[in-house]
């Protein structure tokens, strides 16, 4: 038996007792202890600094925004741990549980980059192909140079926002055929969720499908994200925390054919960081999705303080905290930045820090993780919080985890 924190765990390794001796509680202890798969098994073994450490960050980030509901999951080694905190609506006071769903703004997007991946893995398009090769309407428009992977790093010069008038894909298109480039593709790299909307139409077009088709049928059931949607089932409403904005209004996501592809993913935190662990080559995946994921944490523009991969950015690590406040700074997502491609692209690798942010007007979520430690962090509110917060919070979780490793 041996102790570690507050836990403690049995080693066995060959047993020669007769079971016909044993006296029959002694019998049900063995078979417990032996089961393949006891109870406790999926999560990490953590020292009591680190716990507190996690409860504690918790807290702060409740008290000092005012936030109903938190859910912080943490991976270390291939087990993960969930942390709930509060609760899903200050109406019911029904407290965080495992399956409570919350938006995820923005980290949508990488959903999104992993969905054109997949289809390059798949031979249905390439990274270097112009948009137009596959949106024959753009034919003769700016997007005759823009190609596929300027749209899933930022480089395509398209501005952030949707207008009002390019809600639908079809107004989306026609904007974008009359649409004018302020800059060559690839020399800046402009945050932008009409890039993200648009290469969701270029993905689900080159695999035949429509963009909820081709993520809900092929990208999550192969990852294994059983409680990851689109669009929340009429059945999975009563588990939909209640988003809350600045001001503690109540509000949630408006249904919007584009919304999917850049901020419209709602999943529960155990889902979120089973999504991380797939990054970090944890679980059972197919070989074409182990490709994809690769593809996606390659390295093809440097920016400021951030190394664009497709949508998930990353930092040389260890890194520190005022880097990742920069790489996640309002700059980085309302400014261009000048970008220089990585020739040739960095490859996937595992000392790095990858990171993505996501929020909408009553959620914020934020995931980190490092791949050559195994470890990461994903934290999910039903109230919109300030990004650095996010991000410090992180950190120290992360920071609290390394310190934890053997």
């Amino acid at each position: 038996m041996i102790f570690k924190g507050n836990y403690m765990f049995y080693r066995f390794r060959y047993i020669a007792i007769p079971f016909c001796f044993l006296h029959s509680s002694v019998l049900s202890f063995f078979l417990v202890v032996l089961s393949p798969v006891p109870a406790w098994a999926a999560e990490p073994v953590m020292p009591a600094r680190t716990i507190r450490t996690i409860e504690t960050e918790a807290r702060r980030l409740m008290r000092e925004h005012d936030v109903p509901g938190l859910a912080i999951a943490v991976t270390v080694d291939g087990r993960h741990r969930i942390f709930n905190n509060g609760v899903v609506s200050r109406q019911s006071g029904a407290p965080v549980v495992s399956k409570t769903l919350f938006e995820i703004g923005s980290i949508s997007k990488t959903f999104t980059g992993l969905l054109a991946s997949y289809a390059q893995v798949k031979g249905k398009l390439s990274l270097f192909d112009e948009v137009s090769d596959h949106l024959p309407v753009l034919k003769g428009s700016a997007f005759d140079t823009v190609t596929v992977l300027n749209l899933a790093t930022h480089t395509s010069g398209l501005e952030l926002f949707l207008p009002d008038e390019a809600r639908t894909q079809e107004a989306l298109l026609a904007y974008c055929g009359a649409w004018t480039r302020r800059y060559s593709p690839g020399t800046q790299r402009t945050y932008s969720n009409i890039g993200t909307a648009l290469l969701g139409i270029v993905g689900a077009t080159a695999m035949k499908q429509s963009y909820d088709e081709v993520i809900n049928g092929e990208i999550l059931p192969r990852l294994g994200l059983s409680n990851t949607y689109t669009q929340v089932p009429a059945g999975r409403l009563k588990d939909y925390a209640q988003g809350y904005n600045r001001r503690g209004e109540p509000v949630r996501l408006a249904s919007a054919p584009l919304a999917a592809a850049t901020y419209g993913i709602r999943t529960t935190a155990d889902d979120l960081i089973r999504y991380v662990e797939a990054y970090m080559g944890i679980g059972d995946l197919e070989p074409d999705m182990q490709r994809a994921i690769r593809q996606a944490l390659t390295g093809y523009f440097k920016a400021g303080a951030l190394t664009q991969d497709l949508i998930w950015e990353q930092y040389a690590y260890p890194v520190g905290l005022k880097r990742l406040l920069q790489g996640n700074s309002r700059t980085m997502v309302r400014e261009d930045v000048p970008a220089m491609r990585l020739k040739p692209a960095f490859p996937p690798r595992k000392k790095v820090l990858i990171n993505k942010s996501g929020s909408t007007r009553g959620f914020s979520a934020y995931v980190a993780f490092v791949p050559g430690s195994r470890i990461g962090v994903a934290l999910l509110a039903n109230k919109s919080v300030p990004a650095p917060d996010r991000v410090k919070t992180a950190y120290r979780i992360l920071e609290a985890l390394e310190d934890a490793r053997p």
